[in-house]
């Protein structure tokens, strides 16, 4: 598992996610990297620095890291893309739920940028890129209108914004961020790859429950680790798993 999650750490773009799990009794985490080549699974007591410190993976990485906005990830030495999944549920309820079109134009915005992408697999030419920039301000600018932020209440602390608000102060904070799929190669328009990795750490939680000991978890991720890089990389996981037994595992591509 460590030598999967080093040779994650120089990829050129990986996906980041991580999941709440029952182990002895106590919350931990499951902790994900992953591209389309490797999967990179391990647990820990925290979510935030203190694991990503103690696991050593994520604060060497410094490629194009694929995630979902959360601060801990934000502060890694590294260049960030945001998933647009995320920002596309969030629109979809201000639009649908809240009656607010900006969020509909802008859905439509991002969908027809990612559908370009797709088509060419490759980045935007300039043109392309700053005619959907300059759409993208417009639209964000129409939404804070409607949205604006809310004064200081001269209590400690930030006042409280809205969901709409907090949404609109994401997409124009990290503008480079959420259109990192439309200008940087390889990067993709979602965080999928993060979401499948963690997918079935949540099937284990909804029939088991969780984990009696630390000990059996770090065991689930390794085994974990291993058979999702190989599945990925075509293995037939039966014959790899009967190999490793027999002290000869196959050993997965790391580039």
């Amino acid at each position: 598992m460590s030598t999967i999650g080093q040779a994650l750490q120089v990829a050129d773009v990986a996906h980041a996610d991580e999941t709440g799990l029952r182990v002895a009794g106590s919350l931990h985490w499951m902790h994900v990297l992953a591209t389309t080549l490797l999967t990179w699974v391990a647990c820990h007591a925290k979510r935030g620095k203190q694991a990503f410190d103690a696991l050593g993976i994520l604060p060497g990485f410094l490629g194009t890291l694929i995630h979902d906005g959360w601060k801990p990830y934000r502060d890694l030495l590294c260049k960030h893309g945001l998933c647009n999944a995320h920002h596309l549920r969030e629109l979809t309820y201000l639009f649908e739920d809240l009656g607010q079109a900006w969020a509909g134009r802008m859905i439509d915005l991002l969908r027809t940028a990612c559908h370009e992408v797709g088509q060419t697999g490759a980045p935007l030419p300039e043109s392309r890129r700053a005619f959907f920039l300059s759409r993208y301000a417009d639209i964000l600018s129409e939404g804070e209108a409607l949205n604006p932020r809310a004064p200081p209440s001269g209590k400690r602390g930030r006042p409280r914004q809205s969901k709409a608000t907090n949404l609109l102060l994401r997409l124009r904070t990290y503008t480079d961020d959420v259109w990192r799929f439309a200008t940087d190669p390889g990067v993709p328009f979602t965080n999928n790859l993060a979401e499948q990795a963690v997918r079935m750490s949540k099937v284990k939680q909804k029939v088991s429950g969780g984990f009696r000991t630390k000990k059996g978890a770090d065991a689930y991720c390794i085994i974990h680790s291993y058979l999702a890089t190989m599945h990925k990389q075509g293995a037939n996981l039966f014959h790899a798993l009967i190999l490793t037994f027999q002290g000869q595992p196959p050993q997965p591509r790391l580039a």
